[in-house]
């Protein structure tokens, strides 16, 4: 144990093992200027010329902590931002922690889940403003949209090395697509629905309107339901990828109308069923419940005695469809969230022919996502100045859809996801709290430690 303790402790292994780890982490980055951080290691172990740690106390030659040297505040500020920088690291190239905030992936994943996403799955971006206060996303802690980032430098879009690349049904973090604008005081809704619904000039007039960088837009968690390249339609909530009906996964989840014999359902029964409260939608007058469920929770409330009938949602008129589906334009108006496509998704290095009824698919990917510019007049289509009948993609992009399909904003609605905009791989779950119930009643065990 003694020899053990010894090798471990002499400054050539020590200086070997930390000059090696940070080496491979320079050739995972790939920015080789870095190798200059060699120089400093090996003054820390080895030639000990600068006394980079100057806050830190005195030691002698015995290595012994001198009298009088001691300053316990700075001993307390240098473990902080060590803590802080390591935290910085672990959550840029490796591992984040996320919280589920909204229903659209249940019950795959559950309001109240907190999970890890894996940045190392697709291989972690690096970040495209490394100017932010560490350990928060786009907002300042403690007030209401002050940003908590400076775009003073911008990076290009780059991608580390990672185990993998998405596949399809993979359920994905990226940043939200449509997050490039957010008016601040309502930022849960979508900046172009807002200005569809409500006009530009009323929106800046009465509101903050914030832009984001790619890397600080909100965070989304769905399901990967179509590759670039691929080809996709829905009949009657029915996705179908390449003419293939798509996988039904058993904790997807559809919206149905229950029909009761004037009596409600007990909610011990709902309860038991893990549908939340905020999903519960009846209507006392019919004796009707609107209800997402799970094809096992759909077999069971069909066999409770007060049903008389269950009908599955399925909205497949657009004039009574109020929210307009992607590309919101012409050629979308027969969609719906039901009844949709087919559409293509976009591929690295593939060509499209473009034209006044193509355009609407593509005209964001130009534009926002690709960087270009782009004029219509008339019939033609100008890019760059350019006059253009087709556009040749610089990325390639997918499908996400929510598994709760009744209830989740997903790219039925906002379109394609750039591979720009992918953050990692939901890998965890460490902890989940149900908000219907209190500490600690609240802890769902079954979910708790559990792998996605």
């Amino acid at each position: 144990m003694n020899k053990f303790l010894s090798f471990y402790r002499n400054r050539w292994f020590r200086f070997s093992a930390v000059a090696v780890l940070y080496l491979l982490f320079v050739i995972w980055l790939g920015s080789y200027w870095f190798l200059l951080g060699e120089i400093v290691i090996f003054d820390i172990y080895i030639s000990k010329k600068v006394r980079w740690a100057f806050w830190k106390p005195k030691r002698g030659k015995d290595g012994k902590r001198e009298k009088g040297s001691r300053n316990a505040a700075l001993e307390w500020a240098d473990a902080i931002i060590f803590a802080v920088v390591a935290a910085t690291i672990i959550r840029m190239f490796f591992i984040e922690a996320y919280t589920i905030p909204t229903s659209s992936m249940e019950k795959t994943m559950m309001v109240g889940d907190y999970l890890f996403v894996s940045k190392t799955a697709y291989g972690p971006k690096v970040p495209n403003t490394p100017v932010a206060f560490p350990l928060v996303h786009h907002t300042l802690p403690f007030t209401q949209h002050a940003p908590s980032f400076s775009t003073i430098i911008q990076n290009k879009y780059r991608r580390l090395k990672g185990f993998g690349s998405v596949k399809r049904n993979d359920i994905v973090v990226f940043n939200f697509p449509e997050g490039d604008t957010v008016v601040a005081q309502r930022q849960n809704e979508s900046y172009y629905a807002l200005i569809a619904q409500h006009g530009r000039e009323k929106i800046w007039k009465n509101y903050d309107v914030l832009v984001r960088p790619v890397d600080k837009r909100e965070n989304y968690i769905k399901r990967c339901v179509a590759m670039p390249g691929d080809s996709l339609y829905i009949a009657h909530g029915q996705v179908f990828v390449n003419g293939k009906e798509q996988e039904h996964f058993a904790k997807m989840q559809y919206n149905y109308f229950v029909q009761t014999n004037g009596t409600p359902i007990n909610t011990k029964r709902l309860d038991k069923l893990r549908i939340p409260k905020a999903d519960r939608m009846y209507s006392p007058q019919y004796g009707v419940y609107e209800l997402p469920l799970t094809q096992s929770e759909l077999e069971k409330i069909q066999l409770l005695p007060n049903i008389t009938n269950v009908l599955k949602r399925d909205n497949t008129d657009p004039r009574a469809y109020v929210q307009r589906v992607f590309p919101q334009a012409e050629v979308s108006r027969a969609w719906t969230e039901d009844t949709y496509g087919p559409i293509w998704i976009p591929q690295k290095g593939a060509t499209v022919a473009l034209d006044t009824n193509s355009l609407p698919f593509y005209r964001r990917i130009i534009t926002v996502y690709e960087g270009n510019e782009l004029r219509v007049e008339g019939e033609n289509i100008y890019i760059n100045s350019s006059l253009s009948n087709s556009y040749t993609f610089k990325m390639d992009y997918y499908w996400m859809m929510g598994d709760n399909r009744h209830n989740s904003l997903d790219s039925r609605f906002w379109g394609f996801v750039p591979e720009d905009h992918v953050v990692g791989k939901a890998s965890f779950v460490w902890l989940s709290l149900s908000p219907d119930r209190k500490f600690p009643m609240n802890i769902r065990w079954s979910r708790v430690f559990r792998f996605i």
